[in-house]
């Protein structure tokens, strides 16, 4: 029961991993605060199954739900580049629209795909075809996904066009005098982060059977989880690190949900505990400190004393 309940655990870590890794890129490298993620992964979960519901390849929809996502983070981007507002409220009100328009997409509040091919059964078939136990398929496939993803986006940022996303978000004015533009490459990272909260969306509906509509609410809480929680586990300012850092954390904040509900928590009770993981991520360096104080502390009390009886 136990293996069973980690298995599909970790399966779902990874899947939110994609997430983790869109939200990375706002929140840490271009140091923008994009509630878009909110509307954008129910986009791609509702662009994925309205085309396999109409007979489209399930990988050719899975790259229109990345796609789709890519245009929501770049109508936040000109929203915030162009209109000259707030990066914030431009999020909100993207996400805000794209209640409605997921709801004209899907025609209706919920789409089942159980009995639907999807990217996951081809996976499967495949995993399955060369011999491997039925029970780590899923595992399997989904670790191939998600790390082919991870080493695109490592590459990525390291190419030329990566360094200035990368310069865009931590020093834009000294990026801005070498003749940069930093509108443009801000506006290239919120559709690349969303593109990837998007294919995350449309994962997790062909892993779970369905979509939904209200799937996007708490997910940037959830993202910025798995992004705190990551970097307490992996603490490095190398991309390669940090990337694998967010992936881990995913996994490890869905691991903390299951035992919570396992615990005798109930599934509305998971908003705090979210919180209260996200609070001791966040305070974990403080606490730290003041333990290694105090310990100190206790040690000079120890001499004095022993000095003392000396």
């Amino acid at each position: 029961m136990w293996i069973n309940l980690i298995l599909r655990t970790v399966e779902q870590g990874l899947a939110f991993g994609l997430l983790a890794m869109g939200v990375y890129i706002t929140f840490r490298i271009l140091d923008f605060p994009d509630l878009t993620v909110e509307g954008s992964f129910p986009l791609g979960a509702a662009i994925t199954a309205r085309f396999i519901v109409m007979g489209t390849d399930p990988f050719l929809a899975t790259l229109f739900a990345f796609a789709a996502g890519a245009c929501a983070g770049i109508i936040t981007g000109l929203i915030n580049t162009k209109l000259k507002i707030a990066g914030l409220l431009a999020g909100i009100l993207t996400m805000t629209s794209l209640y409605s328009i997921n709801l004209r997409i899907m025609g209706r509040s919920n789409i089942p795909l159980l009995r639907q091919p999807t990217i996951i059964n081809n996976i499967e078939g495949f995993i399955e075809g060369i011999g491997m136990n039925p029970d780590y398929v899923s595992l399997f496939g989904f670790i191939i996904i998600v790390f082919i993803i991870k080493i695109l986006l490592d590459y990525f940022l390291y190419t030329e066009m990566g360094m200035s996303l990368r310069a865009t978000g931590n020093n834009p004015i000294m990026i801005e005098s070498l003749g940069v533009n930093t509108d443009v490459y801000k506006i290239m990272g919120l559709a690349l982060a969303n593109g990837l909260v998007a294919l995350s969306g449309s994962l997790v509906a062909q892993y779970q059977g369905f979509t939904d509509v209200g799937m996007g609410i708490g997910m940037i809480v959830i993202g910025l989880a798995s992004v705190i929680i990551g970097e307490v586990v992996i603490r490095s300012s190398k991309i390669p690190l940090a990337t694998l850092g967010v992936i881990v954390g995913a996994i490890i904040y869905r691991l903390a949900i299951a035992l919570a509900l396992q615990m005798g928590f109930a599934p509305t009770d998971l908003k705090i505990v979210t919180a209260v993981l996200v609070i001791l991520s966040l305070g974990a360096p403080t606490l730290r400190k003041f333990m290694i104080q105090d310990e100190f502390a206790d040690r000079l009390m120890e001499r004095g004393s022993s000095d003392a009886e000396n």
